[in-house]
């Protein structure tokens, strides 16, 4: 392994459909050998143009060495393009070349690749497996695991999806070497909301190690990715279809998906929203009592020294307000909020008033 980081592996533990996230250098070219654990038939990459031209040929030459028969879609590059008319083009293709229940597909790109062809895996013929192969930073530590997979709809951010766990997620750290700064910053997002939520020490690793954050480090970052996934496994082996616990993954989403979505997915990345969301839940989480304001002052500097947006843009509060009604964790126009209680610790709120929720977007702003 390039600079002496040898390959950390952990498990998402789900019983009989458990699976392994690999997590290190120059692991594309074992993706063959693993993959041919899982099948001998008929393989489906999916990837967008850039992705491809920086990975795929790699990718193809270690699955076919491994003796798979390798064919490819490619999907545009952009989050406005995770939607149900790619996946049915997606899904014309595997009918094309005869994909059966033993076929695979294989998703090479960050959480819009990985969304959509997991997606696409769900619905073929009832389901067929597949592997994540994540090369963005944001799909590494978050969107890769768990088995959340779907696409967006004009009305809202993930509204039409499934539930289908991976059988493999590999996590190959070289490739965010690649990444555009904010591509590459926006998954620090995700990162952050772990350790506010959930993780204390993560939050205080990241407060020590911004400047090996930031330059890329691999031992960091594979501490970083490897811990993220260890939380994330341990929610989602509580809860796999977010009845309960798993909701605390959502920290700054719900604000976020609204600024997303007015955004028309393609002013902010998702990272950038759910940084922006963040804030904007500290925000009301001291309106309400719950934090106090040398907590949310923290989470906002860490943010700040990560590059990360604190401010939103000038959107109307009750537009963004009525974003959230639409988001798939409202129900009967009634609001859920995941809201930090401290660095590490948080709680659900149902239903906060109005006002207070427009006070919060207001700070933001």
């Amino acid at each position: 392994m390039s600079e002496g980081i040898a390959m950390q592996e952990l498990t998402v533990p789900l019983k009989d459909r458990s699976y392994p996230i690999r997590i290190g250098t120059d692991l594309l070219s074992h993706c063959g050998r693993w993959t041919a654990q899982i099948t001998s038939s008929r393989i489906l990459v999916i990837s967008n143009p850039t992705v491809f031209k920086l990975y795929g040929a790699m990718v193809e030459k270690s699955l076919q060495e491994a003796g798979l028969e390798v064919h490819r879609a490619l999907i545009p590059d952009g989050e406005e393009y995770k939607n149900m008319e790619e996946t049915l083009q997606v899904v014309d293709r595997a009918l094309q070349l005869h994909l059966d229940r033993n076929s695979v597909v294989v998703a090479l790109g960050g959480g819009v690749v990985g969304d959509l062809a997991g997606f696409a895996a769900a619905i073929y013929q009832r389901g067929i497996s597949f592997v994540q192969i994540p090369t963005t930073l944001l799909a590494q530590v978050d969107s890769s695991v768990g088995g959340k997979v779907g696409v967006n709809h004009p009305r809202g951010k993930n509204m039409i999806g499934a539930f289908h766990q991976p059988r493999l997620v590999i996590a190959d750290l070289n490739t965010l070497d690649t990444l555009e700064e904010r591509d590459y910053v926006s998954g620090l997002g995700e990162v952050v909301k772990y350790g506010v939520a959930w993780d204390k020490d993560l939050f205080n690793y990241l407060e020590e190690h911004t400047g090996q954050i930031m330059q890329r480090d691999k031992a960091c970052l594979q501490h970083i990715v490897y811990e993220c996934c260890r939380i994330k496994s341990e929610i989602v082996g509580q809860d796999e279809q977010e009845k309960g616990l798993r909701a605390v993954l959502n920290l700054g989403h719900t604000f976020g998906h609204s600024l997303e979505k007015l955004g028309g997915y393609r002013d902010h990345r998702h990272g950038e929203a759910v940084a922006m969301g963040m804030v904007i839940a500290a925000y009301l989480a001291e309106e309400l009592g719950l934090i106090q304001p040398q907590e949310t002052l923290r989470i906002r500097c860490l943010l700040q020294r990560l590059d990360l947006p604190v401010q939103s843009p000038e959107y109307d509060p009750e537009a963004v307000y009525s974003g959230m009604l639409g988001d798939k964790k409202a129900s009967h126009d009634q609001l859920r909020f995941v809201l930090p209680t401290g660095i590490g610790s948080f709680t659900m709120v149902d239903n906060p008033d109005k006002d207070l929720v427009l006070k919060a977007i207001k700070r933001a702003i």
